[in-house]
């Protein structure tokens, strides 16, 4: 049995129309132990026999056998699995990796040992053997010809295959340094089969045990040099080397292909790092392609893709304040205070799952976000906010700036970053805020990164009650107070508020008994409703008689209104009779949990027959007219979004073609020496994926020094990290289809065409 057999092997070349014969009628046999020279003239197609041989070129007639196995049905992948077993290529021209460094290119044909402190041994051994142990840090583009030879040479070693191929491989040497090669090549082949094309025989008659001769495309003569050395190596049908892996794999040993599927991905990242590595200049390039890729599609993510989706999100009946939960009767009468009380006590059992947190009872404030709120900046203009969310006893942290409320007529801000340089970072520069014309003192403020959010005022309970009394009064009430007395007639006197305090002014109304008053409001009902469908007006008497704890005197914090006939009621005498008359026309109240989650469970369990209770995020339908523009708008901005990923690929697409190509040559080699496609393929991969890596860490570094500075914060829409994940993962594809393009057209051609040279 022969290790390599041809029967009438025939190959044909066809370009642009034109025929022409490689070789034809060639019936060879090799076995281990021999040292064959095959020479002939130029174009006769010795090279085009030893690309057969080595399953580099395929052919159209005869057939070839490898051990005594037809070959004619061999695709791709079966030829580089015969090259990853049997065949060790050394060619005229080198082939060596020019990126790569003596001992990365030697590692190359070791990757099948698993361990790479073995890898790293066994290379250094056989680089040591050849000669090249000072230069084993040099990259094979600063070698001599000698020394790109010896390279190859230990790079064939390393497979340990069974067959060395050598292609004209002291063509470019001189005639010292070709002795030597010949030399090496004699002493590393005992136990193998080495084939040489060379034009010159006289180089290797010393060394040679047979002689072929090739003439046009046929064998013109094949005879033996020295049965002797034949005879001294005899094939055995058993012969494996240390690494071939040339058993077959056994159909139900799971384990077994598994742990090649482990190596082959872990050699696919060692071939991957190599790559990134070998070429410094074309790396920076590829990195900086990743940055731009990155951060475009962070750029159109954060000003158009979530914009588009903001189109789509729902609307809210209530504001969906974290753990809310709005409760009201299902007869649509008002709460009472033995709803009310039922409800509290049925959260606040000691067996209840579902603690209650906090409540409030008359909750209009916190759906009004878009009340307009002034403050009094120092340098005398006004800056007003009216997109603020109303809170109460909110804990922020103690990383604050101030303090958290304790009077009634404090507030405490929570504000967006790009305010810190209005309001203070160092101390709080805004100290005056007005609800309408309700003056509150700013004590604390704490600034967040997040854009999307809204900012939040936040009070204490008492103080949100006061300023829901006195919002009501001068919002929801006509502006005119009847102040009666039993010594005078009924006088109108203006109504105002400011720091939380309801005056009059005495000195224009001297009459008026404070002591003994009876103050009439003509109201408007207070309603949950946001469309205000009921629009009922109620009169109803506050009888109370004023005390001289009522009435403040010391005006310290008036501006406006400062002087000897200022009289200032305490906004106190009108909280219990606003809760008792309000009350019994606003009909809901909300009840706050740890979180959604408790809330959601709570929420089950206090809906019954007589009371509805829903979370805080439940929807409503939007008017048909509002929705349909909402769709297209948002479609629009969709697609605008989708439009610049696909000219961002198109981008990519086109700057990073080149950098594969770069590669070309460097891939074929590896072919050629028996790397599995598979393991080329994720190395290229791996290496456009190290290069996201710089971008990614870019990206955290640029999106926090972004999204952190006040001056920069409102440029983009802040990102949570699932769109972070979003970004790298649609980088990842993008580069993967990219990638995958490339690397078809890089593998659609056999290798031969794609290595430099080689005569037919």
């Amino acid at each position: 049995m022969s290790l390599i057999r041809l029967n009438d092997i025939g190959k044909i070349y066809v370009s642009e129309g034109n025929v022409s014969v490689g070789i034809r009628g060639v019936n060879l046999s090799f076995d281990i132990g021999e040292f064959v020279a095959i020479t002939g003239e130029s174009g006769s197609g010795k090279s085009t026999l030893l690309n057969v041989i080595s399953g580099m070129d395929s052919y159209e007639e005869g057939e070839l056998y490898i051990d005594d196995e037809p070959t004619s049905h061999y695709i791709q992948q079966d030829w580089e699995e015969y090259r990853h077993k049997y065949i060790s290529f050394i060619f005229q021209n080198y082939n060596i990796i020019d990126s790569f460094t003596v001992l990365q290119n030697v590692e190359l044909a070791l990757m099948n040992i698993d361990d790479i402190k073995e890898r790293r041994k066994k290379a250094l051994e056989l680089i040591d053997r050849v000669g090249m142990t000072s230069h084993i840090n040099h990259k094979g583009s600063k070698l001599s010809g000698g020394q790109k030879q010896r390279t190859i040479i230990a790079r064939a070693l390393a497979k340990n295959s069974k067959i060395i191929l050598a292609d004209e491989p002291t063509g470019n040497l001189d005639s010292k340094t070709s002795k030597e090669i010949i030399q090496l090549l004699k002493e590393v082949s005992k136990d193998k089969l080495l084939i040489i094309v060379t034009h010159n025989f006289d180089e290797v008659k010393d060394y040679a045990s047979r002689h072929i001769r090739i003439f046009d495309g046929s064998v013109e003569s094949d005879h033996v040099i020295s049965e002797e050395l034949n005879k001294t190596f005899i094939y055995p049908e058993n012969i494996n080397s240390e690494n071939s892996n040339t058993d077959k794999l056994e159909p139900n040993n799971i384990n077994k292909k598994l742990n090649e599927k482990i190596v082959e991905i872990k050699n696919g990242f060692i071939l991957g790092k190599s790559i990134f590595f070998s070429k410094p200049r074309l790396t920076i390039y590829l990195c900086l392609l990743m940055i731009i890729a990155v951060f475009g599609l962070f750029s159109v993510t954060g000003g158009i893709g979530l914009g588009a989706m903001e189109n789509f999100s729902k609307t809210y009946l209530f504001e969906p304040i974290e753990g809310r939960a709005i409760v009201t009767r299902r007869d649509g009468e008002s709460l009472n205070d033995s709803d009310i009380k039922s409800i509290i006590d049925k959260c606040n059992l000691e067996s209840s799952k579902y603690k209650l947190e906090k409540y409030l009872n008359i909750d209009y404030l916190l759906d009004n976000n878009n009340i307009e709120w002034r403050f009094s900046l120092p340098n005398y203009y006004d800056l007003s906010m009216s997109n603020a969310r109303i809170g109460f006893d909110i804990d922020y942290g103690d990383n604050i700036l101030g303090r958290y409320p304790e009077k009634d007529n404090e507030i405490f801000l929570y504000l967006p970053i790009s305010h810190s340089t209005t309001f203070g970072t160092d101390e709080i520069i805004v100290k005056k805020a007005y609800l309408n014309t309700i003056r509150y003192e700013v004590v604390g403020i704490k600034y967040y990164y997040d854009n999307n959010l809204e900012p939040v005022i936040s009070f204490t309970k008492d103080g949100l009650e006061v300023a829901t009394m006195l919002y009501y009064f001068e919002k929801m009430m006509t502006r005119n107070v009847l102040i009666s007395s039993k010594q005078v007639n009924k006088y109108e006197f203006s109504f105002s508020v400011d720091y939380g305090k309801v005056y009059v002014d005495s000195k224009r109304y001297p009459e008026v008994n404070l002591k003994d008053v009876v103050i009439n409001f003509k109201s408007k009902t207070i309603n949950n409703n946001y469309n205000n469908k009921y629009n009922n007006y109620n009169d109803f008497i506050v009888e109370k008689n004023i005390t001289k704890e009522d009435i403040v005197t010391e005006l310290e914090y008036f501006d406006a209104y400062k002087g000897e006939g200022s009289v200032v009621f305490s906004p106190y005498i009108l909280l219990d009779v606003f809760k008792e008359n309000v009350r019994k026309n606003y009909n809901q109240m909300s009840l706050f949990f740890k979180t959604n989650r408790i809330r959601d469970k709570a929420v089950k369990e206090i809906d019954n027959e007589m009371i509805l209770c829903v979370s805080a995020d439940t929807t409503i339908n939007q008017d048909a007219e509002d929705a349909l523009l909402s769709m297209i708008l948002g479609i629009i901005l969709l697609f605008g979004w989708i439009i610049s990923i696909i000219f961002l690929g198109f981008f990519v697409n086109l700057c990073s073609n080149k950098s594969i190509l770069a590669f070309k040559g460097d891939m074929a080699i590896m072919r050629s020496m028996g790397i599995p496609t598979k393991i080329i393929k994720l190395g290229i991969y791996v290496r456009m994926l190290l290069c996201v890596i710089p971008a990614i860490i870019l990206l955290c570094i640029g999106a926090y020094l972004l999204y952190s500075n006040p001056n920069t914060n409102e440029l983009f829409v802040y990102l949570y990290p699932w769109h972070y994940i979003v970004i790298v993962l649609g980088v990842i594809l993008l580069i993967f289809r990219i990638t995958r393009k490339q690397v078809k057209n890089l593998f659609g051609k056999s290798v031969r065409k794609s290595l430099k040279g080689g005569d037919h």
